[in-house]
């Protein structure tokens, strides 16, 4: 909205010049949704206390989390809107890629509010019945799959993906029976992924902020035809404008931490745990980079694969290979603090993030 508003005054206040540029916006986006975050943070807790939004900690999880139960859910609504409103006051408006990912994050954002509500308002343990909630996120990924393969954001987007570490071949999807259920997969994998981690105070949380900041620099580098040229990376014109929600997202991620934080007075919930995760596996498909989500996403890989090798191995062999899934759960069981296990996560995720950007070098 500023650049529509503004950057037109060009000619009158040369000062509003700063517009034009992906990296002047970026660093507006990240402090709008940071200060969106802590400003409102407090009474939106407030608001959740005086209507009974709380947690309920699962029987079957760690007895030392039942102190939780009571903590204020459905926090993701404050992530939601930071994100939201900081992108809409510094994106350009008319780019594709900024519509599909506001798009996904509303709609995302809407199904894990429906679970969040019946959990906290309803009263039903379970929530919204799983296959209702897969079903939307199937929805979601048919909608954004089916819109890039017919209606690319750019002259430059193809359904093809990118192979890490590999330079002059790409993955080719040249039917939309191959395009859209790759996209299917990757948005709701990454979205369920990041549902699972999220089970420790501030660990989907932090881990999400810092793929962000990967993503942040794989857009902007990917949306420039001089750096992408040189990377020999794909360029895509105009996904420089996805920088913008990165950094508005990494903004959010940063304020909304400083509440959810060991002890937590607040958690995300479905609300924000499934939006961000959507959002991560959508960015990854317009910016070619689907296969890195193994690397820059690596602890939110981890944390689903135990869930899917525990539930297989006790139906196939009737034993577990964790004491408890997720992967988090079982390090609690070790006796590691939540802290720890919280700040060992980042720190590979941080590690992940890292490796992620050095592939755009070692091709």
């Amino acid at each position: 909205m500023l650049y529509h508003l503004l950057y037109s005054l060009t000619e009158h206040v040369s000062f509003f010049n700063l517009f034009k540029y992906i990296t002047f916006r970026s660093a507006g986006a990240t402090l709008t949704a940071l200060i969106i975050t802590l400003i409102f943070g407090p009474m939106f807790i407030r608001l959740l206390n005086r209507q009974g939004v709380k947690e309920k900690i699962r029987e079957e999880g760690p007895k030392t989390h039942y102190a939780k139960e009571g903590t204020p859910t459905m926090g993701g609504i404050i992530i939601l809107t930071a994100i939201i409103l900081s992108t809409l006051l510094w994106a350009d408006l008319t780019n594709r890629y900024v519509q599909l990912i506001l798009f996904v994050t509303f709609w995302m954002g809407a199904i894990g509010f429906m679970d969040d509500y019946m959990k906290a308002i309803m009263k039903r343990p379970k929530g919204m019945i799983g296959r209702y909630k897969l079903a939307g996120q199937i929805v979601c990924g048919l909608v954004i799959g089916v819109t890039l393969f017919y209606f690319s954001p750019s002259g430059s987007f193809g359904p093809t993906t990118e192979i890490p570490f590999v330079k002059d071949y790409v993955l080719d999807f040249k039917w939309v029976v191959l395009f859209v259920p790759f996209v299917v997969l990757v948005i709701t994998g990454s979205s369920n992924a990041v549902n699972l981690t999220d089970g420790l105070d501030g660990l989907a949380t932090g881990l999400c902020g810092i793929v962000f900041v990967a993503f942040a620099g794989l857009a902007y580098v990917s949306g420039r035809n001089d750096f992408s040229g040189y990377l020999q990376i794909t360029y895509l014109e105009g996904a420089g404008e996805l920088t913008i929600y990165c950094t508005a997202a990494m903004g959010a991620a940063l304020g909304f931490l400083w509440y959810n934080s060991h002890p937590a007075e607040v958690f995300m919930g479905d609300t924000g745990a499934l939006a961000l995760g959507g959002a991560i596996g959508t960015i990854a498909i317009m910016l070619k980079k689907e296969l890195l989500l193994v690397i820059v996403g690596g602890v939110f890989v981890a944390e689903a694969l135990s869930v899917i090798l525990q539930v297989s191995s006790f139906k196939l062999r009737g034993k577990r290979i964790f004491k408890m899934a997720p992967l988090h759960h079982h390090f609690e069981q070790l006796g590691w603090h939540e802290t720890k296990v919280v700040t060992r996560f980042w720190i590979i995720g941080a590690i992940c993030a890292l490796l992620t950007l050095a592939t755009l070098k070692i091709r």
